[in-house]
C-alpha cells in the first residue's frame, strides 16, 4: 500500500511539474507581449512628438501669412485683425426644431368640467 502512495504522490508531483512548466511558458509569453506593447506605445509617443512638432512648424504665423500673400488671388484671404472677431453674445444660435404635436390634450378655458369645491 505504501508503495502505490509514493506512486500516487510521484505522479502528483510530476503533474504539478508540468503544469508550473506550462504555467512558466504562459507567463514569459505575457511578458513578452506586454513588452512588445510598451515598445509600440513609445514608438507611437515618438510619432507623435515628430507630428506635433511638423505641425507647429507649418503653422508658424509667418508661413501663414506668406501662404495668405501668395494665395490672395485664389483663396482671397485677409489678415487677421482684432475687428475680425466677434463676442460671443452676437452668436445667434438656430433655434430648436419644433416638434409635431402627436397626442394633443383638449384644454378649455371656461372651468366648466371641474366641481364647485376644486374651484
Amino acid at each position: 500500500m505504501r508503495g502505490l502512495l509514493y506512486v500516487l504522490a510521484a505522479l502528483g508531483v510530476m503533474g504539478l511539474a508540468f503544469w508550473a512548466y506550462q504555467e512558466n511558458y504562459k507567463t514569459q509569453a505575457a511578458i513578452a507581449d506586454v513588452r512588445d506593447l510598451h515598445r509600440e506605445i513609445g514608438a507611437a509617443h515618438e510619432r507623435l512628438g515628430v507630428l506635433r512638432a511638423e505641425w507647429a512648424y507649418l503653422n508658424r504665423p509667418d508661413r501663414l501669412a506668406d501662404l495668405a500673400d501668395l494665395n490672395y488671388d485664389r483663396l482671397g484671404l485677409l489678415p487677421l485683425m482684432p475687428d475680425a472677431f466677434g463676442r460671443v453674445d452676437q452668436i445667434i444660435y438656430p433655434l430648436p426644431p419644433i416638434l409635431p404635436i402627436t397626442d394633443p390634450i383638449e384644454l378649455s378655458s371656461d372651468r366648466g368640467d371641474l366641481p364647485e369645491n376644486d374651484l
